[in-house]
């Protein structure tokens, strides 16, 4: 079941989601090139390889967490941002090449990380900001990445870049270093602050995910403030060691936010949104609703079940019933809408760690499971009518050939005997005896011959003792027209309702050749191709025939229609007449 649902949701992708997979592949490949030419332009073999080595590291494991979150979040930001915080670690590892366009890019974005950090925390979990504190606190996080790194290039002639010394000020170099600090350091505080808040205002199940992440996160951007100072000065740590340690600590992070997905809760609460997006969507864009629900959940083996109430049971989307029993890997989420129980979603314990998750989703996308309700209700009474109209057609064939079995068993057996016995009378001699016993015989034989011929018109003999090909070829071979047959079914190859009909059109369809069209020749194909049975009778005849015009046509539209089939009639005047019939034939 798990791997059919996977390959209904592969199968429904629309043509957006399946070019957001082409970009994301774009992306992937672009990222993997800049990690490869990182690493052939760093000057690897020193004693500082191993630090080195950690930029394109990290690279990797910011590129795949990044692609993988927007993959399956795709109206979500969490995955952009997460790419946009590799790019920055990109950009400070540039400075440690000898290309001079790379160094000025590394010193440029050298302290980019902690604003891109900053704001990959305060985003999560919808990857959207929220609250003006929050914003305030991004946007000061990034002036000051990026203004306050001014002076360390731009005052210094002996930094980094010398060709773009403004002016040498070692004095305010040193002073714009200390301010980049201390707001930096104002900046991580009101981060922890307002994570701290966040944490206080969430549910229990919310904290499970978002304390280890928060703290993590504030971990994290502690130890690229300050483990230079701490570790450098007062443990005696060199510049190679303290690299090593920030950004190990940095690889963790796209680890942490993989982890607080992989846990469900609030992380998923946040794409609930995701719904919002598939309730926006339009014509074939918009996927099934399991799928939807799928993708937002992060289950895929959800069922969405409708509740029937005049049955008092649950349909699946194709309208068929289903058992609401739930075992103890299943868990069962009962939809209402307006006091109405309108359906219910099927989910894997295992996966939906918090079942009020599917219980708010179901809330979502109530009114589409509503209107999705109608339409499986609607299939399901039009699968009931077809069963019935079946049966009916069912009951009159078996009718009729009951009928014709016991005239052909009884009455005409009889008439037989009454025969052979009027005609020993006759040869008893007398004139008179014998002439009246010959006429008797006589009458007899065509009281049976026209008891034959009723008995076929009810039901053909060949067609209930032999099937449908042998039925055809009797048809056939009594055509006053000359007719060609070709026959692509075996006997049996049908149900008996489905032969009974194809008989009857190819019979009605050579009557009204024989009667109205003028036709020279005829030819009879009947074919059976996957679960349709397709029959097509074509005349040289004058054409002009109308489906609604005569009887014959009308009862044999009525009769395939009953079994679902479909009717084309091409009739020109002077080109002749082709009908083609396509009628189901599952067995």
């Amino acid at each position: 079941m798990l791997r059919n649902t996977l390959q209904r949701v592969r199968a429904e992708r629309s043509p957006l989601r399946r070019s957001l997979d082409r970009a994301l592949l774009t992306i992937l490949a672009t990222g993997l090139g800049f990690t490869l030419l990182l690493l052939a332009l760093l000057p690897l073999g020193g004693p500082e390889t191993f630090a080195l080595l950690l930029f394109p590291i990290n690279l990797i494991v910011y590129l795949c967490a990044g692609l993988l979150a927007w993959f399956h979040r795709p109206s979500n930001r969490m995955g952009a941002l997460i790419l946009l915080a590799g790019g920055a670690l990109f950009l400070s590892g540039a400075g440690n090449t000898e290309i001079p366009l790379f160094i000025l890019l590394g010193t440029v974005a050298a302290s980019l990380p902690l604003a891109v950090f900053i704001h990959l925390f305060l985003a999560f979990p919808s990857g959207t900001l929220t609250g003006r504190a929050a914003k305030m606190v991004v946007a000061t996080a990034y002036a000051t990445s990026i203004l306050l790194q001014l002076p360390s290039y731009l005052l210094l002639a002996n930094g980094a870049m010398p060709g773009l010394t403004i002016v040498h000020e070692p004095e305010l170099a040193v002073l714009g270093e200390h301010m980049q600090s201390a707001v930096g350091g104002a900046a991580l505080v009101a981060t922890a602050a307002i994570l701290l808040v966040r944490l206080r205002r969430a549910t229990r199940s919310e904290r499970r995910v978002l304390a280890p992440l928060y703290g993590y996160g504030v971990f994290a951007i502690v130890v690229i403030l300050f483990s230079t100072r701490f570790f450098g000065a007062m443990l005696g740590w060199d510049g190679i060691a303290v690299a090593v340690l920030q950004l190990s600590v940095l690889a963790g992070v796209p680890i942490a936010f993989a982890l607080a997905v992989l846990r469900g809760g609030v992380a998923r609460t946040g794409e609930l949104e995701e719904l919002g997006a598939w309730l926006g969507a339009a014509g074939d864009e918009k996927p099934a609703i399991a799928v939807a629900l799928a993708r937002t959940l992060g289950d895929p083996s959800i069922e969405v079940w409708f509740w029937m109430p005049g049955h008092g049971a649950y349909v699946d989307v194709q309208g068929v019933e289903v058992t609401a029993d739930v075992d103890a890997g299943r868990g069962l989420e009962v939809v209402e809408l307006d006091g109405r129980r309108i359906g219910a979603i099927s989910y894997d314990n295992a996966l939906m760690v918090e079942p009020e998750l599917a219980r708010t989703a179901g809330r979502v996308v109530a009114i589409a499971l509503d209107r999705e309700r109608l339409t499986a209700e609607l299939r399901s009474s039009r699968r009931d009518l077809q069963l019935s109209r079946e049966r009916l057609v069912e009951a009159a064939d078996a009718e009729r050939r009951r009928i014709a079995q016991d005239l052909h068993d009884g009455l005409q057996v009889q008439l037989v005997l009454l025969a052979l016995e009027a005609q020993q009378l006759g040869n008893g001699g007398g004139a008179s005896l014998d002439e009246r016993a010959t006429a008797l015989r006589m009458g007899i034989d065509a009281a049976a011959t026209e008891l034959r011929n009723l008995v076929h018109s009810v039901m053909p003999a060949a067609l209930v003792q032999r099937g449908l090909s042998a039925a055809a070829e009797d048809l056939v071979d009594r055509m006053p027209i000359p007719t060609v047959l070709e026959l692509d079914v075996a006997d049996g190859d049908c149900p008996p309702v489905v032969e009974s009909i194809a008989y009857f059109v190819v019979a009605e369809a050579l009557a009204n050749a024989v009667k109205y069209s003028q036709a020279r020749s005829i030819a009879v194909r009947l074919h059976r191709q996957a679960d349709d049975l397709h029959i097509e009778v074509l005349d040289d005849g004058i054409g002009g025939a109308r489906p609604s015009a005569g009887a014959g046509l009308r009862g044999m539209a009525e009769r395939i229609d009953v079994l679902g089939g479909s009717l084309a009639v091409a009739s020109e005047p002077g080109r002749g007449t082709r009908i083609k019939v396509e009628v189901p034939c599952g067995s």
